[in-house]
């Protein structure tokens, strides 16, 4: 019987992968969400963006420690573009 496989969501407050636990949006998080916004990447950003926001608020209830340059790098850096 095949395996259906788990989409890569985040776990809200975690902010963990659902499928493979890694930190969200884990690399096939980035892959789905890259090709789901292509052509469009100012909407990519804004989106996380907006995300980064929820996730912060989340995180600092649970882990003081985090700092917003952590979670912009994990959540818009790689979704710049290029050159």
């Amino acid at each position: 019987m095949a395996r259906i496989p788990r989409p890569h969501l985040p776990v809200r407050p975690i902010w963990l992968c659902r499928a493979c636990g890694h930190p969200w949006p884990c690399g096939t998080a980035r892959l789905s969400l890259l090709t789901e916004y292509r052509g469009n990447r100012m909407a990519l950003l804004i989106h996380l963006a907006t995300l980064k926001v929820e996730a912060e608020e989340q995180l600092a209830r649970l882990t003081p420690g985090a700092t917003p340059a952590e979670l912009t790098e994990r959540f818009l850096s790689w979704a710049r573009a290029r050159g």
